[in-house]
């Protein structure tokens, strides 16, 4: 048996990768000596998955044998039936591509006879496609011609019925016909046919001017009856006509009918869109305003063109005074009058506005004619910018002029005039600076009689400056333009830096004398600019500019050139920064400086008279058991009112935050003076410690004690080197000794640290209070 499984192992070599056992063919020699070891090992592993290891399944091998068998003989089966069916698959592809081929010939040789053919086909029809290409033409240029004359023929329809219309007085039906040939007008913009649309604009113009003229005679007739227009303000009402019915119908039909050639006046006016240099493009003025407006018109330019007094370079308020009133004047009669027709109509129009943008317009062409001539004269400039700015405030105030609409502020933007502007204000700005510098009471306060007024106690030069620099604002910030009003910021950038500048070279040259007034008084100046800056740092209209100029160095960064940093342009956009961020910085380093120098004199004032308290017999000195009382030291009394008479001139001189930052600073220095050159020069016993506590507590303490509530906090050196120097001797010695042996490892006791706080001593080290306690003179033993 274990022979018979060696002999077909073999057979089996192929079952366990696929589906079905292939065993290999037994009667072949060469197949079962070319078996490697793989192969045998294979086979092995085969037979130990199917038989095991149990010799009592062994007797499971014959029915192995005999299931290979069978997958043998199935398998030998399908091969024998593939390899015979593949012939003839192989024999009918085989035709089917002869087939294919001898179609493929066929339809070749087709194709060629159909290709000739064609081509000789083409070659005849050729000139009866040019003979139809030709009649195509003709009849495509006959049909626009048809076109063309259609057109032609229903403008002169409508011009025809037009004519008769007006010579039937049918005016509605004659402004339909102009309204119709407004829209063919309209319609044929996109046309190449240049003539075509020439006699349409002049045929529709014609009759337009026509029509209006007629409706503007009547009309004009008509505003007389209505005693327009009011050039000076009506004393008392005037009494209603006889015929107010008649007259109120007429003008609702005249305006009406006014209104409705708007659409044709708007196509065909040559000044439908303002032409005048810096003023933005506007809508036209509706008709029934342009009539209104003509005696206005004749009236303003007889007064202010020409030779007449009236027309002077040096009284513009003359002109825009008069357009002022001619505007309130008129409001009324706009209001009662020509606006509920106007609503009637449909239109959303405002008649007041119209109005006054028809005068408006007046004031531009004079403004736009008159600017060029004031360019090399400082003084008639300046008066013009200023009667300009108050016309326009008045305008946009007290007549309501939307904001969206030009004034006259856009005429001095153009780029001449505004730099002539800005270095006419730097100019006057300058001129003023140094006036109000070189005068007597320039560095006195005007307000120093009132404390409820003069917190700051701004100098007169100081507060002078911050209005001119109020005054600037005030007139650039109702420019329409931000990056015009951005100018104007850089020019208040410049002139405070430029102030700064002249407070810097005035210091120094008081620096010699730090106590003096007017030393103390470029100290309260420098505060005064940075305080003001600061609050107009957080004013929305800077706020505004702020935004601005974000966005303006985007554009511009966009276009090439970098305006702001990465880190500024963030800044600003994220309201960290303002707009007076480096300024600021500046004035803050000034004021800095300043009160550094002033404390230095001070201090050394200080140092002076406390050189016989520093001197002291501190180890000599009674203790207070045999005193009666403790008073202050004889020695200190030079020192304590020198700190006090300099404390009392400071808060006199100084407003309320320098105040507080000189007494603070003065305050630390003196802490460190008498902690360094007094208590660690000196050597103390018990009465000498208990008289330099009393001095400190009693007397240098509350001389602060006016400003703050704990002035002790601002001595903290001081205080606590008079606890450590006051402790009793046997507080001392156990603090010293736990000072000297430290917290050990794994020590019981309190650290230096916690002992120290026990006694009230924060501020001062562990080593620092060992030194104290050896200028202690009173040890036992000693």
């Amino acid at each position: 048996m274990d022979a018979a499984v060696t002999q077909d192992d073999g057979k089996m070599q192929k079952s366990t990768n696929k589906p079905n056992f292939v065993p290999e063919n037994n009667e072949d020699p060469a197949s079962e000596s070319g078996h490697d070891e793989t192969q045998h090992d294979f086979v092995l592993d085969f037979v130990q998955k199917e038989l095991g290891g149990d010799l009592k399944s062994l007797k499971n091998v014959a029915e192995l044998l005999e299931k290979v068998r069978a997958e043998k003989e199935m398998l030998e089966e399908q091969v024998l039936s593939a390899s015979s069916a593949s012939p003839l698959k192989v024999s009918a592809a085989l035709d089917a591509a002869e087939e294919a081929q001898a179609t493929m010939t066929s339809l070749l040789k087709r194709q060629a006879v159909l290709s000739k053919g064609l081509d000789q086909h083409l070659q005849e029809a050729e000139p009866w496609v040019d003979e139809l290409c030709q009649n195509i033409d003709h009849v495509d240029t006959m049909e626009r011609s048809m076109r063309y004359m259609q057109c032609l023929q229903h403008i002169e329809e409508l011009s025809d019925r037009i004519q008769q219309c007006l010579m039937t007085n049918s005016v509605w039906e004659a402004i339909d016909s102009v309204a119709a040939m407004a829209t063919l007008d309209a319609g044929l913009q996109a046309s190449s046919c240049l003539h075509l649309q020439g006699f349409l604009r002049a045929t529709l113009r014609f009759w337009h001017k026509i029509i209006k003229d007629r409706l503007a005679s009547d009309f004009e007739e008509l505003l007389t009856l209505l005693h327009w227009p009011s050039i000076s303000p009506p004393m008392q009402p005037l009494a209603p006509p006889a015929n107010a019915q008649e007259i109120s119908s007429q003008l609702d039909l005249l305006v009406s009918q006014l209104m409705a050639l708007q659409t044709s006046d708007d196509l065909i006016s040559e000044k439908a869109l303002t032409t005048l240099p810096g003023v933005p493009q506007a809508s036209p003025l509706s008709l029934p305003v342009q009539v209104m407006v003509l005696p206005l018109t004749k009236r303003f330019r007889y007064h202010f063109t020409g030779n007449r007094t009236t027309n002077s370079l040096g009284k513009p308020e003359w002109y825009l005074t008069q357009i002022l009133m001619w505007m309130g004047n008129n409001s009324a009669f706009m209001d009662d009058k020509i606006q509920p027709i106007l609503d009637r109509t449909g239109s959303n129009v405002n008649a007041r506005v119209e109005l006054c943008r028809g005068l408006l317009s007046l004031a531009q062409e004079k403004l736009t004619h008159d600017l060029p001539r004031l360019l090399y004269d400082d003084t008639l400039f300046c008066h013009l910018v200023d009667e300009v700015l108050q016309f326009e405030k008045e305008l946009r105030s007290t007549h309501s002029y939307p904001a969206a609409l030009p004034g006259l502020l856009h005429i001095p933007l153009e780029d001449a005039t505004l730099q002539k502007w800005l270095t006419v204000e730097r100019k006057m700005a300058l001129e003023k600076v140094d006036s109000m510098l070189s005068g007597e009471g320039a560095w006195s306060c005007q307000y120093r009689d009132i404390s409820d007024v003069d917190e700051l106690k701004a100098p007169d030069c100081a507060e002078t400056f911050m209005t001119l620099l109020l005054v600037i604002t005030d007139r650039y910030r109702a420019l329409p333009c931000s990056r015009a009003q951005l100018k104007f910021l850089d020019l208040q950038r410049e002139l405070v830096d430029d102030f700064r500048i002249r407070l810097t070279q005035v210091m120094k040259e008081e620096s010699r004398s730090p106590l003096s007034p007017r030393y103390s008084a470029i100290l309260n100046a420098a505060n005064y600019i940075s305080t003001v800056l600061a609050d107009w740092a957080d004013n929305v209209f800077f706020l505004q500019l702020q935004q601005a100029v974000v966005s303006l160095g985007e554009v511009e960064a966009e276009g090439g050139r970098p305006v702001l940093g990465p880190m500024e342009a963030g800044r600003l956009a994220s309201l960290e920064g303002s707009l007076f961020e480096s300024l600021l910085a500046l004035l803050d380093r000034l004021r800095g400086d300043m009160i550094g120098r002033l404390l230095d004199t001070v201090m050394k004032d200080v140092r002076e008279k406390a050189q016989l308290y520093r001197q002291d017999r501190w180890l000599s000195l009674p203790s207070q058991c045999d005193q009666a009382t403790m008073s202050l030291s004889s020695s200190a009394c030079p020192m304590m009112l020198c700190v006090r008479d300099h404390l009392l001139t400071l808060q006199q001189r100084l407003c309320g935050p320098l105040f507080q930052m000189a007494w603070q600073g003065l305050a630390d220095r003196l802490n460190s003076f008498l902690y360094q050159d007094v208590v660690l020069y000196n050597h103390f016993n018990e009465g000498g410690a208990a008289q330099l506590q009393f001095d400190m507590t009693r007397n240098l303490f509350p001389l602060f004690g006016h400003y703050c509530k704990r002035p002790e906090n601002f001595f903290k050196h001081v205080k606590e080197a008079c606890i450590v120097l006051s402790l009793s001797i046997g507080s001392a010695l156990l603090l010293r000794d736990l000072l000297r042996e430290g917290a050990g490892p794994g020590a019981g006791g309190p650290s230096p640290e916690q002992a120290l706080n026990e006694l009230g001593v924060y501020r001062l080290a562990p080593g620092d209070v060992l030194i104290l306690l050896n200028l202690r003179a009173s040890w036992p033993g000693q």
